[in-house]
């Protein structure tokens, strides 16, 4: 399974106050992160960013063109939908409720102490992380799932319904010797010994033949 570096940490700082961004840059480098700093919601889209394995992103709510709440909608579902720190000067609750409930991690208000910044960026990074991890292992099980033939999807699918062999071989027509021997491959290809681990590794599956059905 791929495995993810948690020390290469990205901090994108989306600001349009230069003495900010300056500021936020300078204590979240002595923090050990890696800080990229954009003028505007506009500006960071326009960069064309890879997706790094743990970043979050330390976001401005007033700016001008597109405003951070904006940047967080269209953001939202892409493969740049990244943890969110939202700070501003100008909150409200209704502005931060709005925020948290479309994900965003914290709000913090202007002012505010390096420490509570901290560690805002620090729940984000581990938030990131634990997306990432979770994404590589959906993606090795789908290329476990991807070495089985069309005979061991159908078996694989029955089993996971909790259907015995004698079961499976009539719904499919074949002998239950047969059911036994793709069965075994279908185990041993998901990498499993038990039919409780095939289960919870069938909901990371993704079979467009089945869905078809």
């Amino acid at each position: 399974m791929e495995s993810v570096n948690e020390d290469r940490r990205h901090v994108y700082i989306v600001d349009d106050d230069l003495h900010m961004r300056n500021s936020l840059s300078r204590l979240l480098h002595v923090a050990g992160y890696r800080c990229r700093v954009f003028e505007s919601a506009v500006a960071y889209l326009e960069a064309g960013l890879d997706p790094h394995d743990a970043a979050c992103l330390v976001l401005d709510i007033r700016m001008p063109e597109l405003t951070g709440i904006e940047l967080q909608g269209r953001l939202r579902g892409t493969g740049h939908d990244v943890p969110i720190v939202f700070v501003s000067a100008f909150g409200d609750i209704p502005t931060c409720v709005r925020t948290l409930k479309a994900g965003a991690v914290s709000f913090l208000q202007k002012p505010f102490e390096p420490s509570v910044l901290l560690n805002a960026v620090d729940e984000a990074i581990r938030i990131s992380c634990n997306r990432k991890k979770a994404l590589a292992r959906r993606h090795a099980i789908q290329r476990r799932f991807s070495l089985l033939s069309p005979r061991e999807r159908d078996v694989f699918w029955k089993v996971v319904k909790g259907l015995l062999n004698k079961q499976i071989a009539a719904e499919l027509g074949i002998a239950e010797k047969t059911v036994k021997v793709h069965r075994a491959r279908v185990m041993s290809k998901m990498e499993v010994i038990s039919v409780a681990d095939l289960v919870r590794l069938s909901e990371a599956c993704d079979d467009p033949e089945r869905r078809a059905s």
